[in-house]
């Protein structure tokens, strides 16, 4: 019988940090609960993050787009059609919002909004775990057929549907946002794929 190995301090850091950027935001969150989240005692994070909690949640966001792409290749490889595999993709992200009582979001977008000129770690951050999955998508949408300029813009705008509907739908404690968001997408991705098979 394989065993799962036990997280290290490192990985139950990281854990944590992702859970409180998804529920609370990097702001709503002190180290001494992280910690204690983490079941890590005090001093370990600096010995595993020297830059702080600055360092720890890069570490995190590099770890919530890893885990992203790596479902997204999973669906896209049982899902070839990227009208198809967005609405699945939606779908996912629509229902583990709901599920935790509107509570759990995507933990970029709330990293987003309250990164200042004075978080150049965290703006890179982000700015590289966003593309990362702009470029991603667009990959998909070009093996698809799209031609490649367009694929980057189509992608980009399901990357600002993706997280846009969420941060609307969480506010609202509803999911009529997203899912009006994605039905438009949906839309006009048929629509575009249509109009190219002509």
């Amino acid at each position: 019988m394989n065993e799962v190995p036990t997280p290290g301090t490192r990985e139950r850091l990281i854990a944590a940090m992702i859970d409180a950027l998804r529920r609370r935001g990097l702001h709503g969150i002190g180290l001494t609960e992280l910690l204690a989240q983490a079941g890590a005692p005090k001093g370990v994070l600096y010995h595993h993050f020297p830059g702080g909690k600055t360092e720890l949640a890069v570490a995190a966001i590099d770890a919530v787009v890893d885990r992203m792409l790596r479902g997204l290749d999973a669906l896209l490889a049982t899902t070839p059609d990227p009208i198809e595999a967005t609405r699945r993709w939606m779908a996912g992200a629509t229902a583990r919002l709901q599920d935790s009582g509107f509570e759990s979001g995507c933990p970029l977008a709330t990293v987003a909004l309250e990164s200042t000129p004075d978080d150049p770690a965290l703006r890179a951050a982000l700015n590289q775990a966003f593309a990362r999955l702009r470029e991603r998508i667009a990959l998909a949408l070009a093996q698809a057929g799209e031609p490649t300029d367009r694929a980057h813009g189509v992608a980009a705008l399901i990357v600002a549907t993706y997280e846009g509907g969420l941060l609307q739908a969480r506010v609202a404690q509803s999911i009529e946002p997203i899912h009006l968001a994605t039905q438009a997408l949906l839309t006009l991705l048929a629509g575009r794929a249509q109009a190219a098979t002509k």
